[in-house]
């Protein structure tokens, strides 16, 4: 029985345990731009076997909240430069999360102030984060134009264009991120898809838009450094779909023989409860749906682990447990699950938006 301690290979990455540090927006990078703060969070954190790191926007376009990074802009590629190595001094791996948020943004973020963009029409009844004179705002998302057939190939170049400048910036891959109710995401669902050309309408032209993207970055950087994460039944940012059993299926028989290097999945609500009573689902018959069609990347799970949960997880055949909010307050969470150590108390105020406090004065264990 493997444990959390034991390294793993996820594709073309080694890593040294078994335990990944999820991705979580801070709201710390003014302009989109990754800041040395960013580069002292981050090293703090290069005890996890993997770091995936916060959502970062593809293009000015699929930006959604304020001051979260981008990969789109020479200074954006120097600031995460600064990151990568520092992160690959002390040892650790790390990938970027890929992003495009379509219609779950503001006006006041995208270029021109236009409208966000969505496979439909249909405002998103959740809110993003501005900040009003230095303060992180709550705001309801704008309403959202339907991309135009014609608009989706520059998405997926912008998606390809991403990963290189990752790679160029010294990332070990990139996570694509195709969960949580972002564009991806809303493309996939029912709640979010009424198109009725090639992108809307059944499963595969729902999750057309998701293969193109994946074969395109892995066409750029490689199967074994792209991963991607996924979020069958959350409620996350107002995304629903009438039958996600057959689609997630769908998806990762897929993307079986693609060669990833892992796949990621929150099972239940994003940062809620595991287990929603009114949309059921099968995580071992998605992840046998997966090796079936060949997948031999490592399975991620996600969503309320502690070490018990954990430990039963890879038990029963996941490969890595992505752990979130215990991460912001522990930057030593690897070293505290290995020595039962008690947990950190995250502080609420100050998870987005703002310096240091809160950021990279928690406190590790006592040597």
């Amino acid at each position: 029985m493997p444990f959390l301690s034991d390294p793993v290979q996820a594709g073309d990455l080694q890593l040294a345990n078994r335990i990944a540090m999820a991705p979580l927006t801070r709201n710390r990078s003014p302009n989109a731009v990754p800041t040395d703060l960013v580069a002292t969070y981050y090293t703090q954190r290069a005890s996890a076997g993997l770091i995936i790191s916060e959502a970062t926007a593809i293009s000015h376009q699929g930006q959604g909240y304020a001051d979260v990074p981008g990969l789109y802009a020479p200074e954006q590629i120097a600031g995460w430069k600064k990151v990568t190595s520092s992160v690959h001094a002390a040892g650790g791996k790390i990938v970027v999360q890929l992003w495009h948020v379509g219609r779950v943004s503001h006006t006041d973020l995208q270029p021109g102030n236009a409208a966000p963009v969505a496979p439909s029409a249909i405002q998103a009844k959740t809110k993003t984060v501005l900040i009003k004179d230095g303060v992180p705002t709550f705001t309801e998302t704008s309403v959202p134009r339907a991309l135009e057939l014609s608009e989706l190939p520059g998405i997926v170049q912008d998606s390809r264009r991403a990963a290189r400048a990752a790679i160029d910036a010294g990332f070990d891959g990139v996570e694509v991120h195709a969960a949580n109710g972002y564009l991806i995401d809303q493309f996939l669902k029912t709640g979010a898809n009424q198109r009725t050309d090639a992108y809307g309408g059944s499963i595969e032209n729902r999750a057309r838009l998701l293969l193109e993207v994946v074969n395109a970055i892995t066409a750029e950087i490689g199967a074994g450094r792209t991963g991607i994460r996924l979020s069958p039944v959350t409620p996350a940012n107002d995304v629903v779909d009438a039958d996600p059993q057959p689609l997630f299926d769908y998806v990762v028989r897929q993307l079986g023989p693609l060669g990833l290097s892992y796949i990621h999945v929150i099972e239940g609500a994003t940062g809620g409860p595991r287990d929603i009573p009114d949309r059921p689902f099968d995580y071992n018959a998605l992840k046998a749906a997966y090796r079936t069609a060949g997948g031999q990347g490592a399975w991620m799970v996600n969503n309320a682990y502690d070490k018990a949960l954990a430990e039963t997880a890879l038990a029963n055949g996941a490969d890595i447990v992505a752990f979130g909010r215990p991460f912001i307050a522990n930057p030593d969470l690897v070293q505290r699950l290995q020595k039962d150590a008690p947990l950190n108390e995250v502080n609420r105020a100050t998870l987005y938006g703002g310096g240091a406090e809160g950021y990279t004065d928690y406190p590790a264990l006592a040597a």
